[in-house]
């Protein structure tokens, strides 16, 4: 716990959320989003939404990458799974999350090569290894997750592992960002910007949104009394009628964010159209592979077609990942779709909202 603990402090917490009643003015309502899935689980398991004056309201947004990925991402992954002498390689969350009619899991027991990795250079070795097969790596995730994606297609490329593909999902935070402050349905009044995705990406992207928008913004950690801090100079900027960036996450993110990472990013992949569940097609806000990388894309060396998909019948998960519904206001939460029984993406991730209710909201109003 040394370094750790002071963030954990409950003395600096309650003082914290003292500061926050106090600046809060009594006839205004504050409206903040994370957009981050640590953020989202810290606050449940931490019960912070219970320390802060009920005019602030903390809402998530689309900050867990397997709960935006869409439907037919999933469909296409089992389809793959499918195919002779083609393995799939991903993170251990996605194999849960439910497609049209199947999951990666239902594929795996029905006889599919589906393998749970750590990283994409699992997957690398794991092609190395069986150079008969064909593996297709899942590439999910936002920028944090990037960059490693990036270095494994380098070395596949540089030493000829032509059978290690990957199919790519992944996504940029600041194009949804936007899509959400221009929405009035959301009415979003302050970000708790991405800790994770700015030591990378630097605080250079997120800026315009506070800009064009007018709205506050303040880079956090995800221990709670970082947490508390950017709530509570998200609260000073709103009363003051003030919208900038505040780094209050300086001891991990730079203004330049990681150079290096951004470098081997931008020699990788290049922007494309991406669809987010919950949020539809969002112009430039994906990452597909160049032609230089075209041998290891997935989508083009294993072409596939599929129906249209289908998402779950009285799920709220896209409407939830947009801030404007709770996991709480879904029919099935609790009842039908429970951790042990996701049914939504959002219940299926470690970072998804609905899980963190599921695992901490509930036992919190228990007690």
């Amino acid at each position: 716990m040394k370094y750790i603990s002071e963030f954990r402090n409950e003395i600096y917490i309650r003082a914290l959320a003292e500061q926050i009643s106090k600046q809060v003015l009594p006839d205004r309502q504050y409206k903040f989003m994370e957009v981050c899935g640590t953020h989202t689980v810290s606050i449940a398991r931490n019960g912070l939404r219970r320390l802060l004056p009920p005019q602030v309201k903390l809402v998530s947004g689309p900050g867990c990458p397997v709960c935006v990925t869409p439907v037919d991402y999933i469909d296409r992954a089992i389809e793959l799974s499918k195919k002779p002498g083609v393995t799939i390689a991903t993170f251990g969350d996605l194999v849960r999350v439910p497609g049209s009619s199947s999951s990666l899991e239902k594929a795996r027991a029905e006889g599919a090569d589906v393998r749970v990795v750590l990283s994409a250079l699992d997957a690398v070795a794991l092609a190395e290894a069986e150079p008969g097969r064909k593996v297709v790596f899942l590439g999910i995730g936002f920028e944090t997750t990037v960059p490693t994606v990036a270095v494994a297609l380098k070395k596949a490329k540089k030493e000829k592992i032509n059978n290690f593909l990957v199919l790519s999902a992944h996504k940029t935070m600041p194009v949804p960002m936007r899509a959400l402050a221009s929405d009035p349905d959301v009415g979003v009044q302050g970000y708790i910007c991405p800790g994770h995705v700015c030591t990378v990406a630097g605080v250079g992207p997120f800026k315009p949104l506070s800009e064009e928008f007018h709205i506050p913004a303040v880079v956090a950690g995800f221990e709670p009394t970082d947490i508390l801090q950017a709530v509570l100079a998200l609260v000073k900027q709103r009363n003051r009628g003030e919208a900038h960036l505040e780094n209050l996450y300086t001891r991990s993110v730079r203004e330049e964010g990681n150079p290096k990472a951004l470098a081997i990013v931008e020699e990788v992949f290049r922007p494309c159209n991406s669809v987010w569940r919950g949020l539809g097609l969002l112009p430039g806000s994906g990452l597909a592979l160049r032609e230089e990388f075209a041998m290891h894309d997935a989508e083009r060396v294993l072409p596939v077609d599929l129906p249209p998909p289908r998402e779950v019948p009285g799920c709220l998960c896209g409407q939830i990942l947009k801030g404007v519904a709770q996991p709480t206001d879904c029919p099935l939460f609790g009842k039908i779709c429970t951790t042990e029984n996701p049914v939504g993406a959002c219940m299926v991730s470690s970072e998804g909202v609905c899980a963190a209710e599921y695992k901490w909201g509930l036992n919190l109003r228990k007690n």
